[in-house]
């Protein structure tokens, strides 16, 4: 078949991006052909896809940035039936472009990826549903995130804000399928929607190998400025208050030595008005460990490649493949990659209980970690870090360990069987090359 994703932005190291992009290899292994519609392309990604430009489609184009401004971050009285009229308008000429998308790749099925799940893109969750009401074409729903999960984030001043996000997030129609990533979603999505829907993990390609060191990345650890000797432990996140990366900075700090450097990976380009980045430096200052914490987003990407300056640009895989061990104290996620991404790597990872996720969908299935609730550090969690940290045959243990479970419940095979089942429940629909035109 041919399957159509359409996506606010791909190839980034954001959760969606990532396991869109897992979600492709599998469709791939399984013989169909995909397709791409986004706002935002990483180079290597629009390079090597059947990718379409939209630019309308960017959480960061103007059209998206002014409906969230007005609709959530500075809403004026006055300019209600501004917002509705550009609303209508975008969200007209954005359904206009994924169907001529359609009809020109001949799309079988489309998979909205958390478009049609989180108000973060209102035009586009609008355009998204105009199409699939007025064409009929088959729809998954990769939900992600849901607004209700965002506490106020998504509520607005104005009562037609609020009945359309109502009415528009989640995407509900008798041709569309969801496909949460939790069983917490799924419970939601049933009280409130009456919705079923089918788990589907975040995974991993285990048959591949990851996060080894090599030529390439053997310098990587002294061009982000770390020392021969030191203790790297990486947060591989982005740089967004629910990661709870004040809490690895506490760590760093109680563990007491020199050696252990913290490594953050991510971007703060999804920090609101950078204020969490800017808390994180003055924390970092107040416990005079400047020189025990790194922020390496320009030198850490999704992809290996060069800089524009020359510079050695390195993976995810590269900064795994040199971790001691990893920390992931975030107080809230829908999933967890980074989790995932340590068990493959076969590091350590240093965990919070975070809601509504881990323990009844990850941490009950045996991994084995140092576990914290409420971002609280004690004596005995630190000193079980410690021993892990100093103990070499101790961490390969726990990684060996972590690593088989792993491919047991987070694999792609995984993957495989549960897009097998969300397509096959699409056999009773009717063909969409026979649907009427929109236009």
């Amino acid at each position: 078949m041919n399957i159509g994703i359409i996506i606010g932005r791909i190839g980034d190291v954001d959760g969606v991006s990532l396991e869109t992009q897992k979600w492709i290899d599998v469709l791939k292994r399984m013989g169909h052909e995909t397709f791409i519609i986004s706002g935002q392309f990483a180079k290597n990604i629009a390079e090597n896809s059947n990718g379409t430009l939209v630019k309308m489609l960017s959480f960061f184009s103007p059209e998206c940035e002014w409906e969230q401004r007005r609709a959530f971050f500075f809403p004026r009285q006055e300019d209600l039936d501004e917002l509705i009229e550009n609303l209508e308008e975008s969200s007209n000429v954005i359904a206009m472009h994924i169907f001529k998308w359609i009809v020109s790749n001949r799309i079988d099925i489309m998979i909205s990826e958390n478009a049609s799940s989180l108000p973060c893109h209102l035009s586009m969750g609008m355009g998204i549903k105009k199409v699939v009401k007025n064409t009929g074409i088959r729809v998954i729903c990769h939900d992600h995130d849901f607004q209700w999960e965002r506490g106020k984030r998504y509520k607005s001043m104005f009562d037609e804000i609020n009945n359309l996000v109502n009415d528009t997030f989640p995407l509900i129609g008798p041709n569309v399928k969801h496909a949460v990533i939790n069983s917490y979603s799924q419970d939601i999505l049933k009280k409130k929607f009456d919705i079923d829907s089918v788990i589907v993990p975040n995974v991993m390609d285990f048959d591949k190998k990851y996060a080894e060191k090599d030529e390439y990345n053997k310098d990587m650890l002294s061009n982000i400025g770390l020392k021969k000797g030191d203790i790297p432990i990486f947060q591989a996140t982005r740089i967004v208050r629910r990661k709870g990366i004040e809490t690895a900075i506490e760590l760093v700090e109680r563990i007491k030595d020199k050696r252990v450097k913290l490594v953050i990976t991510g971007s703060y380009a999804d920090d609101a008005r950078f204020g969490y980045y800017k808390e994180l430096v003055r924390l970092i200052k107040k416990k005079e460990l400047e020189n025990q914490v790194f922020f390496s987003c320009n030198r850490i990407l999704s992809k290996r490649k060069k800089s524009d300056k020359g510079e050695k640009i390195y993976s995810l895989f590269d900064a795994y493949a040199h971790a001691r061990a990893c920390t992931y104290f975030s107080k809230y996620e829908g999933f967890g990659n980074a989790f995932i991404e340590a068990v493959i790597a076969k590091r350590p990872i240093f965990v919070n209980n975070y809601k509504p996720v881990f323990w009844p969908d990850i941490g009950s299935k045996g991994f084995k970690t140092v576990m914290i609730e409420k971002n609280k550090l004690t004596d005995e969690s630190v000193n079980k870090i410690k021993e892990i940290i100093y103990n070499d045959k101790l961490s390969k243990e726990i990684g060996e360990y972590n690593y088989k479970l792993g491919k047991q419940y987070f694999s792609y095979n995984v993957l495989e069987e549960k897009l097998s089942e969300l397509l096959s429940d699409f056999n009773k629909y009717k063909d969409f090359h026979k649907i009427k035109d929109i236009s």
